[in-house]
């Protein structure tokens, strides 16, 4: 998917809190919002190259958003709201080659005390919940998931399995914000209790898929499945 909207390249220079870091665009430092709550410490560091996304609301107390920064070589997106439309887009254009069969697309649908990113559906009326987690943590081509403790992914993984009790379809996408990855695992020296609830899910049923992204100055697009390491 394209952003439609101007980008410009600029410099991280400081991150003063989760929610906005202060870069240098044409030679004025000024401060931008950061759409990722993640740490992102091993991307955003002082003198390297980032891309902001302009936007163009009266309203915004910053008139861009930090989208896209280069570590070395690899461009990889930290947008933590871009992971549904890219998934949503890949969906509908029978990109990702399992849930093919699934036509109806629902967004965020609530299934016991969670609410999924996708509620999908086939001809024969087979509903399958769907959730996905946006990656950005990568080491020599191994991408990993989470950057930081989340209970509340935990939660999700643990309700998919409810939910494929129940008999409902249920899977969890990882979609690698990057292309340069072929591999991927649970990040088990950030949050041990995730990468237990990911292998839980697995053996009770729920599909797992990780998938990693061609991306972009002005987009970004679902590429390939990579391998799982559970």
């Amino acid at each position: 998917m394209k952003y439609n909207k101007k980008i410009v390249t600029a410099e991280f220079i400081s991150r003063p809190n989760r929610f906005n870091a202060v870069v240098k665009l044409n030679r004025e430092e000024i401060t931008v919002h950061v759409p990722n709550t993640g740490r992102c410490r091993e991307l955003l560091i002082p003198g390297c190259t980032v891309f902001l996304r302009e936007e163009l609301n009266p309203t915004r107390k910053t008139p861009y958003d930090l989208v896209a920064v280069y570590k070395e070589d690899k461009l990889i997106s930290i947008d933590s709201q871009i992971p549904n439309k890219v998934v949503e887009e890949a969906l509908k254009n029978g990109k990702v080659k399992e849930l093919s069969q699934y036509i109806k697309i629902l967004r965020e649908k609530t299934f016991g005390k969670s609410r999924f990113d996708f509620k999908i559906s086939n001809d024969e009326n087979e509903e399958y919940f769907l959730e996905v987690k946006g990656v950005t943590l990568e080491d020599k081509g191994y991408a990993r998931f989470p950057d930081a403790p989340t209970e509340r992914g935990a939660k999700h993984l643990l309700e998919l399995v409810e939910a494929k009790k129940q008999g409902y379809g249920a899977g969890a996408m990882f979609l690698i914000q990057l292309k340069d990855v072929n591999k991927f695992s649970p990040n088990d020296e950030r949050d041990q209790e995730f990468g237990k609830a990911l292998r839980f899910a697995k053996e009770n049923g729920v599909d797992i898929f990780a998938y990693n992204c061609i991306v972009t100055e002005d987009g970004i697009e679902i590429n390939e499945p990579v391998e799982i390491i559970l």
